[in-house]
């Protein structure tokens, strides 16, 4: 079969508005005659199709991010009412099927454009948003959560989950000079531990993840890396995406002390770190890397 063929390079390929319809079909009948498009800012993990006008179909792209689904389905009902923005709510299940080896989801359609399409009119105002989300969601109940680990690829986990692969990672770097200080930053990250409990993080505090409407943060999505842990993987927006005035501001909301700031310091080197072989905008994450390495927002000038 052509989806199988595919799956084993990119599992992105086989998956199509014909391959939705005839999932929903077999599946889903209530749902058969609406229409399915992809959205126009898909993500990696999964793809996205609407569903008619208040549904999303959501398929994973390969075995590791299936596990998401059931976390997504138990959790999301139990985390949205606690948000002062609305998040993913699912409402079907898909079993595998049409060829297609994973299990995959309907949720309700939630509007709003991502801010990596969009942009970011007001980062002071996007970064207290999203500062008080996540203070909401830490504030979440996180009895019985899970824990996080391989489910959350180590998000929330202490840095040390990625020491090889950083390390290994710090040649792409233009100089010595900068070399080292990344060393010493991500030393300084591995070496902080958490003097909090654990509490729920969303594990991918991204642009892509954020949606908005005339620069206000309207929705977030995408929970799959979420799970109950330390939450300093949440805050590497301030480097990635902020600038200098909104990391601050961001910085105020969230509050916490310099050993959390150092491990998310840490978080922020390691994705651009691993992002930047093969990326096709490897200055982007080079000069993100020089405002983590200039800049770790608390504690210190």
């Amino acid at each position: 079969m052509v989806w199988m063929d595919e799956l084993r390079g990119d599992g992105r390929a086989g998956i199509t508005s014909a391959l939705v319809r005839e999932l929903v079909a077999e599946q889903a009948p209530q749902w058969a005659d609406l229409p399915v498009r992809p959205v126009a800012a898909d993500g990696w993990d999964n793809r996205t199709y609407r569903l008619g006008d208040e549904l999303s179909v959501r398929l994973p792209t390969a075995p590791g991010y299936v596990p998401a689904i059931a976390k997504e389905d138990r959790w999301l009902p139990v985390l949205g009412p606690h948000l002062p923005v609305p998040v993913p709510q699912p409402v079907f299940t898909g079993a595998p099927g049409a060829g297609f080896p994973h299990p995959w989801s309907v949720r309700r359609w939630l509007s709003g454009e991502p801010a990596s399409t969009a942009g970011i009119a007001d980062p002071v105002r996007l970064a207290t948003e999203v500062g008080e989300f996540l203070l909401a969601l830490q504030d979440v109940d996180a009895t019985g959560g899970p824990v996080a680990g391989e489910h959350s690829f180590y998000r929330g986990a202490p840095p040390s989950a990625y020491d090889e692969q950083t390390r290994q990672h710090l040649h792409v770097l233009d100089n010595r000079r900068e070399r080292d200080l990344a060393r010493a930053v991500w030393d300084e990250a591995v070496a902080a531990a958490p003097s909090a409990p654990p509490v729920w993080f969303h594990g991918d505090v991204a642009v892509g993840n954020l949606l908005v409407r005339d620069g206000s943060l309207v929705a977030v999505i995408d929970f799959g890396t979420s799970g109950v842990g330390d939450p300093a993987c949440d805050l590497v927006l301030a480097w990635t995406s902020l600038g200098g005035p909104g990391r601050r501001r961001f910085a105020e909301v969230v509050g916490g002390d310099e050993q959390l700031w150092a491990r998310a310091r840490g978080w922020a080197l390691w994705k651009e770190l691993i992002t930047i072989p093969g990326s096709r905008t490897p200055e982007v994450h080079r000069r993100i890397v020089r405002d983590v390495l200039a800049d770790p927002v608390v504690g210190r000038s």
